[in-house]
């Protein structure tokens, strides 16, 4: 069996966590409880590990977020799996109790554990090392119980013939913490979940569950519905990879552009030097009908740019023009991009120099 990349992303908003697991050997992964505002990231992440992202997973239909699932598919053809009882529009691989799903040489085994909704998943992999639990449990706590077709007896159940069956060693990796908490295990959530562990009845779990007394999800009226499509929302149209550039975003939130595409177009583009000025003529050059503005100018200076034009800024190797992409975007410009590799990557490929 080859070793397993394994990534735990989060978005702060919905206090979500996204997981990317990878087979080592073949590049082969899958993507649990993608989140619709992280897909440019999440992309980002699996083109610069090199991956081939097969399947995203989510464990059920979510009331507090817009699962990624649908944009993801359009920006890497990757499937989308989710129980079939769900019935969501958009599934591609409808999934039920016991079903498996390969990536290369590992693969996750489907455990069905309904009760939060009658569609929750978890997922266990290979060597029943991990287990992704969705919102049945949680650490210290498990998912609410009383909308979206909730019981709490049924949860209940599953946790404790579907989860709490599993090795005590292995590891559990929720969909969401409020508190920054990452990680547990079986053995931890058998002995100390306050509301399930120890010696605790169904008849004590169902009184808990009953009077949580917590306001419905801030997003639910939006999320549920758009969920029911797997994501594919309006603003997901809308929010496709820019048309004005091929961009590519990184996974450190910068859209960077090839040197070879602005040379073609660089008549057509606003080119931002924020280099020093014995940099812009030194060895390096610098890009014909391009605009010197020193980074520690460039705030001062904003007035002398449009902000309508679309903008590529440059530095050495990159660095500073990244700095610059993100203050010319806080300053309000919307076509801006950092080129990749800066003037070092654009004498590489031998590209023009302005005298």
């Amino acid at each position: 069996m080859t070793s397993l990349i394994f990534r735990q992303l989060h978005d702060l908003r919905s206090s979500t966590y996204t997981y990317l697991l990878a087979d080592a050997a073949s590049r082969e992964a899958v993507l649990i409880d993608s989140v619709f505002e992280q897909s440019r990231r999440d992309s980002a992440l699996i083109r610069e590990l090199g991956l081939k992202l097969l399947y995203t997973i989510d464990t059920h239909v979510h009331a507090d977020h817009v699962t990624g699932a649908w944009m993801l598919k359009t920006l890497t053809g990757s499937k989308i799996a989710l129980a079939a009882i769900s019935q969501a529009e958009g599934i591609d691989v409808p999934l039920v109790d016991g079903d498996r799903l390969n990536f290369g040489t590992r693969h996750l085994h489907a455990r069905a554990t309904p009760g939060h909704t009658d569609g929750c998943m978890s997922f266990v992999l290979d060597d029943l090392g991990m287990v992704f639990t969705g919102d049945a449990l949680l650490i210290r706590g498990a998912g609410r119980t009383d909308f979206q077709q909730g019981n709490a007896h049924t949860l209940f159940r599953s946790i404790k013939e579907q989860i709490f069956t599993l090795p005590d060693e292995c590891l559990i990796y929720p969909a969401h913490d409020y508190r920054g908490l990452t990680c547990s295990s079986v053995a931890e959530e058998k002995e100390f979940n306050p509301r399930i562990g120890a010696a605790r009845s169904e008849r004590d779990f169902v009184g808990y569950m009953e009077n949580l007394g917590l306001p419905h999800p801030k997003q639910i009226d939006v999320a549920v519905p758009a969920n029911m499509r797997c994501g594919h929302t309006e603003l997901a149209d809308k929010a496709r990879e820019p048309e004005w550039a091929p961009l590519r975003y990184t996974y450190a939130g910068i859209n960077e552009v090839d040197p070879d595409w602005v040379a073609d177009h660089r008549q057509e583009l606003q080119i931002v030097d924020v280099r020093e000025t014995s940099e812009y003529t030194g060895i390096l050059g610098h890009i014909p009908g391009s605009n010197l503005i020193p980074l520690p100018q460039l705030s001062a200076q904003l007035q002398t740019l449009d902000k309508a034009a679309p903008t590529v800024a440059v530095c050495r190797s990159g660095a500073r023009s990244a700095q610059a992409v993100t203050m010319l975007e806080k300053a309000g410009f919307e076509k801006v991009a950092n080129l990749a590799g800066g003037m070092i990557n654009w004498n590489n490929q031998r590209l023009p120099i302005g005298s």
